[in-house]
């Protein structure tokens, strides 16, 4: 039985890395247009152009890899968090070069409470789209969590700068800014 499933997993990663080995399919062009759009966006345009911003970082180019991800984020939604981490470990061992497959771990590891490594991913993140704002604002929550509300603060303020639009930010800016000022809400 342990010789068979050794054999299945050596199929399904040989599976995984052949049908998978397809260029990344991020049209760079056109997420530099989008993210100069939503820089300018009024309220209404900008979770449009948020959404195909996160259409585009999600296209791995491989279906393989692009099941990976669904799988995982069904997991995270069903509370399977583990189930999660699982999914998105084989996606970034397979595609390493895949950064949302980072961001989406990020984002388990943050629900399982492991912070450490969700800042490890989320810097492979920040360093390959420094303008990811879904991985920043992951990032200023951890920053929270762990009572470094300054530096949380200071990453808020740059998701402003790339996404002034995005849903909820003005509140946790003014929430942190009175935290820091000595005065709770």
């Amino acid at each position: 039985m342990k010789a068979l499933r050794q054999f299945l997993k050596c199929a399904v990663a040989f599976w995984l890395v052949f049908a998978g080995s397809a260029a990344f399919a991020v049209d760079q062009a056109r997420l530099d247009a989008l993210f100069s759009d939503l820089a300018v966006a009024d309220v209404y345009d900008a979770g449009q152009i948020e959404q195909e911003i996160a259409m585009e970082l999600s296209r791995s180019g491989s279906d393989a890899m692009d099941l990976l991800l669904e799988r995982g984020r069904a997991a995270m939604e069903a509370g399977d968090v583990q189930g999660a981490i699982g999914h998105l470990t084989a996606l970034v061992d397979h595609a390493p070069e895949f950064t949302e497959g980072y961001n989406a771990r990020a984002t388990a590891y943050y629900m399982a409470g492991l912070y450490g490594p969700a800042i490890a991913d989320i810097g492979v993140v920040l360093s390959r789209e420094p303008r990811h704002f879904g991985a920043l604002s992951g990032l200023a929550l951890v920053l929270e969590e762990i009572g470094d509300s300054p530096r949380a603060l200071e990453v808020l303020l740059k998701i402003q700068e790339i996404h002034p639009q995005m849903e909820g930010l003005s509140e946790r800016i003014a929430r942190l800014e009175l935290a820091l000022e000595g005065t709770a809400l």
